[in-house]
């Protein structure tokens, strides 16, 4: 794979840690600031919203840039935002530094995406995606576990100051290994970028991307607070099965990708919403007990993020044959899906353990996962009876312009 790949593979695993690491310090934060569990897991939310916004709007104003320096300013304004967590003195402006942060993300996917597909051969780019997206599962081995236990050692303020020094080393990777002749995408009218949300066939995608990550953030986002009050652990036992949880992202991520290049990705992610909403059933009922419950976890990560290779690359197909003149965009908007699943989820898991208890949130979680198996198969029909191969969907699939 290119060293550009890495480069961009690195800058992911900044922004991975910065974006999970709230989850395993949840009930720390809430305790600190004085908020409840609910209103500290509305900081996933608010993160998330920033990425929705960020990724198609900033995404098309961003079009001429050229993409090194454009990466280059991103990291900047990540690590910008990571700081000013790091000094929040109070809730309200932790909620602004993650928002701001949450901008930079979304641009950064949104182009990676693209720039990843156009670095390698078509039939390897479903992989191209999962190797830049091993980022994040690298950071839930690694940053994730060791920023919830800085957090809880020395408190959450720490962790954001960890970050940002993995911002600055992002910078670093970035301006050394990323080349400066990377083209850019074909800048589109803002009405042409505006058209793509008129393809009924890429709002099903993306309603499938919302759901598909929404329902595993219902639980996902309160994993802590279950952990600790369901199944007994200690905080300081958090962060270790949060490591169990990303060992198994990790192989999860690579599996994803090589299911979704061997078969196509409506298959791909077939397969793996169908197990996704049986682990969340399945954590339901073992979450009371330790040792269920951390395998439970470790079969979560194995399909967790599994869904991510073949969602990409399957908006990047739809917009090849649907809006050729705003790939980047559609690409963007799909990063945008994403997040507004995680918002809705983290905003909606709130409601369900603030009304019906936190063990409402891996059953609720699991319904609105068969919710995307459902859109999947529908997008599936729809391809088969215009035609269109399962493995690819236009002449030049999932390549960037």
């Amino acid at each position: 794979m290119p060293l550009a790949l890495w480069a961009l593979t690195l800058s992911a695993f900044a922004i991975g840690t910065t974006e999970f690491v709230i989850v395993g310090l949840i009930p720390t934060i809430a305790a600190s600031l004085g908020v409840t569990v609910p209103s500290a897991g509305l900081l996933v939310s608010l993160y998330a919203l920033g990425v929705a916004v960020g990724a198609p709007v900033l995404t098309a104003l961003t079009g001429r840039i050229p993409r090194k320096q454009l990466l280059l300013v991103l990291m900047a304004l990540f690590t910008a935002g990571n700081l000013l967590a790091w000094m929040a003195p109070n809730y309200e402006s932790l909620m602004a530094a993650r928002v701001l942060t949450g901008l930079a993300h979304g641009v950064f996917f949104s182009i990676g995406s693209t720039i990843a597909t156009g670095l390698v051969a078509r039939e390897k780019a479903a992989s191209a995606i999962a190797l830049m997206f091993t980022g994040l599962t690298v950071a839930l081995v690694t940053g994730v576990p060791l920023g919830t236990f800085i957090g809880q050692t020395f408190g959450w303020q720490a962790t954001f100051l960890a970050v940002s020094l993995l911002g600055v080393v992002a910078i670093a990777g970035s301006w050394l290994l990323v080349p400066s002749t990377i083209p850019n995408s074909k800048p589109s009218s803002v009405m042409a970028q505006l058209a793509v949300l008129k393809k009924p066939r890429l709002l099903l995608v993306y309603a499938i991307t919302a759901l598909g990550y929404g329902g595993s953030f219902i639980a996902f986002t309160y994993l802590a607070p279950i952990l600790q009050e369901v199944a007994g652990f200690a905080p300081s036992s958090v962060g270790l099965v949060m490591l169990v949880y990303g060992v198994s992202v990790a192989a999860g991520n690579i599996w994803g990708g090589k299911l979704a290049d061997k078969h196509g990705p409506i298959r791909a992610l077939q397969v793996v919403f169908a197990l996704l909403a049986l682990v969340l059933l399945v954590l339901t009922f073992t979450a009371a007990n330790p040792w269920l419950v951390v395998a439970t976890v470790l079969a979560w990560g194995a399909v967790a993020f599994g869904n991510v290779p073949g969602l990409q690359v399957y908006v990047v197909q739809r917009a090849e044959r649907d809006a050729p003149h705003a790939v980047d965009v559609a690409s963007g908007l799909n990063i945008a899906a994403f997040n507004v699943g995680i918002a809705i989820g983290a905003w909606g898991g709130g409601l369900i353990v603030t009304h019906l208890g936190l063990m409402a949130t891996p059953w609720i979680g699991a319904l609105v996962v068969v919710g995307a198996l459902g859109l999947t198969t529908l997008a599936g029909w729809l391809d088969r009876r215009d035609g269109i191969s399962a493995k690819v969907i236009g002449p030049r699939a999932a390549v960037a312009h």
